[in-house]
């Protein structure tokens, strides 16, 4: 209760039965079709396979980064959005998980009412905690948060804020089989035992956002519950959750048993000042785990968005249909070869260097990479002519100074960057 009070923690047989069989047979139809991935990832400079198997669905566009590797949704369900799935099966997977969203969205909204963990700016008197009241109940009928509830029931900025914290705009699917693993670390603080995922906090996400997490972990009558007990810690055989405060570790950890359906949840800013690692029990294990991805710099409509500034500064001759810069003023240089690179490295060479693997769920990303590199193309025209306008003797000396130099700076991260990336 003093130090892991943000924690709070699901039972299966709280969640509806035709939920539960909705997503596990969700996991076990992506596994059949081959949809989890090993990802790689680069740490300190140096490149690692995950351990864990995984796969990112959520919103159309969206993507998720995680140390310096940038996963791209699986587009689930949404109105508006045409999404071509590879099988039906696929499709009602995608549509499984959507409806497991909305439900740990209802959770995470009543467990952070629960704890008064968005303040009211008002004190406490009756009306207020019945209009939280009058909040959590219309969540529960309607299934979701609609803007219009939000005038009866909560402040204004706490709606919005409590909506912003608990709207999972994605989650990342875990699989793994530790059978399968020659070697997991064990747990080096509190004598947890073997690790599936090492203690960290979950990056990219917006402050303050709730991370919830559900597990199925595929126990039959191969792995019944050890019954050696009488051992010190927790059961090998079963899947645990461990928390520590960050940083630590006289605070005792804690280790949560995870059955199958199990669920959790990490409040308010629980994710920051804790650290959370996976044990791994002896059966093949699923996880979704749902975060409110930090998307200001992740989405198509925002790279789309950096293009459209960038190529502002082309212009085509209406007669000759030549190609040449509006400006060569160095802010203007800088911020479109800026964007240049991040249109290479952020999105085309993280795609393409493990993207083919998300067409055995769907083609969705195909059409908008190729616009990507359409506008991509157009940057390395831009950038050759800087070179040939940098090149003229009709230059003012101090200005073209200017310019090369803030032009290389941009120029030698970006062969830096090409030469890494070829490593990979």
């Amino acid at each position: 209760k003093t130090k892991y009070s943000k924690l709070i923690f699901g039972k299966s047989d709280a969640v509806p039965e035709e939920l539960h069989q909705m997503v596990q047979e969700g996991f076990l139809t992506l596994r059949k079709h081959d949809c989890f991935f090993q990802d790689l990832v680069r740490i300190k400079g140096k490149d690692f396979v995950t351990p864990v198997s995984r796969i990112l669905i959520g919103n159309p566009g969206c993507t998720y980064k995680y140390l310096n590797t940038r996963l791209f949704t699986v587009p689930w369900p949404t109105e508006g959005y045409d999404i071509n799935y590879c099988s039906p099966q696929i499709q009602d997977a995608c549509k499984a998980l959507i409806r497991l969203n909305d439900y740990l969205h209802i959770e995470a909204v009543k467990a952070l009412q629960g704890q008064n963990l968005f303040e009211t700016k008002e004190t406490k008197d009756t009306t207020v905690i019945d209009r939280e009241q009058n909040f959590a109940t219309s969540l529960t009928e309607k299934g979701s948060v609609s803007k219009d509830q939000s005038s009866c029931c909560v402040p204004e900025d706490d709606y919005i804020s409590l909506k912003n914290r608990t709207s999972y705009n994605l989650t990342l699917l875990n699989y793994m089989d530790p059978l399968q693993m020659l070697y997991l670390k064990q747990e080096p603080y509190f004598g947890m035992g073997s690790m599936a995922v090492s203690w960290h906090h979950d990056e990219n996400l917006v402050e303050r956002s709730t991370v919830a997490v559900y597990s199925y972990s595929c126990e039959g009558s191969a792995v019944e519950e050890s019954n050696e007990q009488k051992l010190k810690g927790r059961d090998p055989a079963v899947w645990h959750v461990g928390l520590k405060v960050a940083w630590d570790i006289e605070t005792p950890g804690l280790a949560i048993p995870l059955h199958q359906g199990d669920f959790y949840l990490m409040l308010d800013d629980l994710n920051m000042t804790h650290q959370h690692c996976v044990l791994a029990g002896f059966s093949p294990r699923f996880s979704s785990t749902h975060r409110v991805a930090d998307c200001s710099r992740g989405t198509l409509e925002y790279i789309f968005g950096q293009c459209e500034l960038a190529l502002q500064n082309l212009q085509t001759d209406s007669d000759s249909k030549a190609l040449s810069l509006k400006s060569l003023e160095t802010a203007v240089v800088k911020q479109v070869e800026e964007i240049h690179n991040e249109v290479e490295f952020e999105w085309l060479r993280q795609f393409w260097f493990q993207g083919k693997r998300y067409l055995k769920c769907t083609d969705w990303w195909l059409k908008p990479m190729a616009k990507l590199e359409e506008f991509w193309r157009k940057m390395e025209i831009m950038t050759s002519l800087v070179l040939s306008e940098v090149g003229k003797e009709e230059q003012i000396e101090e200005q073209r100074n200017e310019t090369i130099s803030c032009f290389l700076l941009v120029l030698t991260e970006r062969q830096r960057l090409r030469k890494e990336w070829t490593a990979r």
